[in-house]
């Protein structure tokens, strides 16, 4: 198998490593309030890292067929690079679904699992046929025009989100190249059910939901947070899918209540 070059990645602060993944369509870019606070002042809280996902941001597609088995490769690859054994591993909505391929794939590896508003079961019918009709749509307009029609942040966003952000998001959006849009959205109507992978961690979890998240609303996350053996539940108010920008603070706390129980 051939891989892209080792992933390109940033990160910030000396402490416990943590690798965060990023939400659909976005890039590691949304991590930054998490890659500047998590690690502290004297940067030993954390040590956080972030990498684009396959053709998003900075990261190279390649030419594998669509799988998040292969993010989860990426993400292992990654910490040979970054020279670490094991690390709490993270992510946001599609983030979440690599994050929890990692886990199936290299259990080993994991310190701590940060799962939020994603979900551990599989799509339904109807949502693996919308997924198809995207990328089918933006491979045959080479554009991701598509996603600024269907207004797909206001999916994303709570209710009253500042406009700033709501601006900043549509911007990641745009800047998604259409092949990785098909290719993700294909990949992720290909995962399956991760229910089974989650009984089977045993290091500390946290599990976040936004309170107003639509596509992966409350009940996903206490079966998530059912599921995982040592795991906390926090639910933010009045938030909806991207729990970490629209709040990063009370995100934040509930990553470092996770990072303290991984440190015990």
């Amino acid at each position: 198998m051939t891989y892209p070059s080792t992933p390109a990645f940033r990160e910030n602060g000396t402490g416990t490593p943590l690798v965060l993944l990023h939400a659909f369509p976005l890039s590691a870019r949304m991590w930054e309030a998490q890659l500047e606070l998590l690690p502290g002042l004297s940067g030993d809280a954390a040590r956080v890292l972030t990498m684009d996902q396959r053709g998003f941001g900075a990261a190279e597609l390649g030419e594998e067929e669509p799988s998040l088995d292969l993010i989860a490769d990426d993400v292992a690859r990654l910490l040979d690079a970054a020279g670490i054994d094991r690390a709490v591993v993270g992510g946001l909505s599609m983030g979440g679904y690599v994050a929890m391929a990692f886990a199936r794939r290299h259990g080993d590896r994991l310190s701590g699992l940060l799962l939020a508003d994603t979900r551990a079961t599989v799509d339904s019918g109807q949502v693996r046929a919308n997924r198809e009709r995207i990328a089918r749509t933006v491979l045959a307009r080479d554009s991701v025009r598509l996603l600024a029609e269907e207004k797909i942040e206001e999916g994303l966003l709570g209710p009253g989100t500042d406009p700033e952000l709501v601006a900043r998001v549509r911007k990641m959006i745009a800047e998604s190249a259409p092949r990785a849009v098909a290719w993700a959205q294909r990949a992720m109507a290909a995962r399956g059910d991760s229910l089974d992978t989650l009984a089977s961690v045993t290091v500390p979890s946290a599990v976040i939901v936004g309170e107003f998240d639509a596509l992966a609303p409350l009940d996903e996350a206490r079966l998530m947070a059912d599921v995982l053996p040592d795991a906390h539940l926090t639910v933010i108010p009045s938030v909806g899918h991207l729990s970490s920008l629209e709040a990063p603070e009370t995100f934040n706390a509930a990553v470092r209540g996770l990072l303290r129980r991984v440190g015990r």
